[in-house]
């Protein structure tokens, strides 16, 4: 077969069609196929040291491969919450004038016991085990 100017079209016309197609439909299969499970965190990760947060503030620290919010409440008890807001996964923040977990993308609320008080989340934040050890405060999920 000779290799013409029309042939070379052809398969040229052919992917680009297939990149144009993938394109398409691979974010879509992503999208429904489920997402392995990251890793799993058993134990407990340090959050923080203690006086490192003032009353009424928070930081966000790594839990596995997700992000939590710890807080130090104006009562002086820490609070630790999955980060991730329940509506579509953006990364939440304390507002200290309100005394709120924010989000920023849609503006839902959580009061600081996790609860979707105003907004569009659909369900509470994860709530985190808070425990002291030494000067390091210590996270963990809530067993039961």
């Amino acid at each position: 077969m000779k290799f013409t100017r029309r042939n070379f079209l052809n398969l040229l016309l052919g992917i680009t069609g297939i990149g144009a197609l993938s394109s398409i439909f691979y974010p879509l299969f992503k999208y429904i196929t489920p997402q392995k499970g990251k890793e799993e965190i058993s134990g407990s990760v340090s959050a923080g040291k203690i006086g490192e947060l003032k009353p009424n503030s928070a930081k966000i620290f790594k839990f596995g491969a997700k992000p939590g919010i710890l807080i130090l409440t104006q009562n002086g008890e820490y609070k630790a919450f999955s980060a991730t807001c329940t509506h579509l996964n953006c990364i939440v923040q304390y507002k200290e004038d309100i005394q709120h977990i924010w989000c920023a993308c849609h503006n839902g609320h959580y009061d600081l016991n996790g609860r979707n008080i105003s907004g569009p989340p659909p369900k509470p934040l994860e709530e985190f085990e808070v425990f002291l050890s030494g000067d390091e405060i210590l996270v963990r999920r809530r067993q039961g």
